[in-house]
Formats: C-alpha cells, structure tokens, sequence
C-alpha cells in the first residue's frame, strides 16, 4: 500500500487501524533492524521499536508529510535510540562523553539472538568503536543502502558532512579488520 492511502486511511477513525496494520507490515522489520544494529541487544530493540510505533500512532495524525513517511519514522527511530542509549549510559555510569563501545561490546557478545558468523560478530564490534554519528550514518548507508540525500533529511546534517562521516567509518573499520587480524 502507498503511503499516502495510509495516511489518508489514517485521518479516517473508521480504518485508522487498517491503515496502521498496513503501516506496521511495510515498516516495522526496517525499523527494527534500524534500531538492533544502534541499540545492539534484541530485547532493548523490541523494546524501542514498540515505542517508536507508539509515538508513531500518536503523531502519524500532524505528520505534514513535507518529507516522505519512512525518512519520518527513521528521524524518529533515529532519535529514540540516541535517547535510548544516552539513558543506557547514565544508567551504567558511562559518561556521555565516554566511549560506550566496550558496554555495547559486551552485550554483543552476550546475546542470544546473535546468530552471525565470526565475520559478522567481527564487523559488528568495529561498528561498536565508531562514535554514534559514524555508526548511525554507516548503518543507513551500509545495510539499509539509503542515498546520501534521505540520510540527509533524517539526521538533519550536510550531504558532504554525511560522506566525510561514512569515509571516516570505513576507514576505521578497515583499521579495525587490519589491526585484528
């Protein structure tokens, strides 16, 4: 369904659960996977995601959509896990100037729904030394191949800001596979 017959299904109180079913099965999977590769722990993510759909319901009603819905609901899931994470590390007294890898690295480690190889669990902790900017910015352009432009609209920084971040990300991540090896 397009977006637009959702939102238009959703101002109707009369579908308004249809069009939010609809909303959920286009993008709940993306919005999840967006989330798990930021917040690391299955559990945390379920969690995070259903409040990302909650505000999404409460909201989806003022949505002006002078921007496309999924560059909405990632802007929104962008933000909850940055929050997430920032009471993460309050909760673990980590600064938030402190670099919160090794916890994350931890919880990687430990978890129970990782199912990857040796290469992804490898990958995954380089993500985990990238500052949250880098990583986030690596994640969409990497794994969600979102353009420049879309990342652009959801985080609200420079297209040339994004590529210095995504080509400092790589260029960490290839120290850190060199490094390891």
């Amino acid at each position: 369904m397009e977006d637009a017959l959702i939102i238009s299904k959703f101002a109707d109180e009369h579908t308004r659960e249809e069009a939010f079913g609809y909303l959920l099965k286009k993008y709940q999977q993306k919005i999840y996977w967006h989330v798990r590769r930021m917040v690391i722990d299955h559990d945390d993510a379920d969690d995070v995601t259903q409040d990302i759909f909650i505000k999404v319901w409460r909201n989806l009603e003022k949505f002006r959509e002078d921007s496309q819905l999924y560059t909405w609901l990632y802007r929104i899931a962008t933000n909850e896990c940055i929050t997430f994470l920032n009471k993460k590390k309050q909760k673990h007294n980590v600064s938030l100037d402190d670099d919160s890898s090794a916890y994350l690295s931890e919880t990687l480690a430990d978890g129970h729904y990782f199912n990857g190889d040796k290469a992804q669990l490898k990958l995954q902790q380089a993500l985990l030394i990238l500052p949250e900017k880098q990583r986030l910015v690596f994640n969409m352009k990497y794994f969600e191949d979102l353009k420049y432009d879309e990342i652009s609209e959801i985080l609200g920084t420079s297209v040339g800001a994004l590529k210095a971040s995504y080509h400092l990300a790589v260029k960490k991540i290839e120290h850190f596979f060199n490094s390891n090896d």
